[in-house]
């Protein structure tokens, strides 16, 4: 998926701040983010900071979307649901897949996959990517996937159903390209 693509879905959306956390796979957006004159990037130094700090421009009145990557979805747990889950604010997340490509190359049968330390422990298999949907759901977190640019769609939908329900809604991205 282009980064340009995503970057000019956001703004068509109006979104006012995108607030994250930059890794590998977000690089690209990152810096056309940087280098925007419409859409402000606010960095964090942790990502659990990502979610006040979104959370605090929305109640301001700004249309804010938190950008950071799965590992970092799972750190920021607490921040998640102490701030934007349980104050309902909706808010578009875009996350970043670590391991899903590794995965994708391992041998795996994800019917028969559990959630123990056999498979979390395995090395070829990167944990992140068999945690992060698994947590999505636990934690009642509506998510679809951005596949590449036919997929932008997602992103006003996303931004509709986070603001008709009043709660956060995840996009999972497993690449993004200059």
């Amino acid at each position: 998926m282009q980064a340009r693509s995503v970057l000019e879905r956001l703004k068509s959306c109006g979104v006012t701040h995108v607030v994250g956390l930059p890794d590998n796979a977000s690089a690209a957006l990152f810096s056309l983010l940087g280098r925007d004159a419409e859409v402000r990037l606010v960095t964090v130094s942790r990502e659990g900071e990502a979610w006040a700090v979104a959370s605090g421009l929305w109640i301001g009145g700004a249309t804010p979307v938190v950008l950071i990557q799965n590992t970092g979805f799972l750190e920021s747990g607490d921040g998640f649901r102490g701030t934007a889950l349980r104050m309902r604010i909706p808010l578009l997340c875009l996350i970043t897949c670590r391991g899903y490509a590794q995965n994708g190359k391992a041998p795996v049968d994800r019917d028969a996959m559990q959630l123990e330390v056999e498979w979390l422990s395995r090395p070829e298999l990167d944990s992140v990517a068999i945690l992060t949907e698994p947590t999505l759901r636990a934690w009642g977190l509506p998510y679809n996937f951005l596949r590449d640019d036919a997929d932008l769609c997602g992103i006003p939908e996303a931004l509709r159903r986070a603001e008709a329900e009043l709660r956060p809604i995840a996009l999972l991205v497993p690449g993004l390209m200059s």
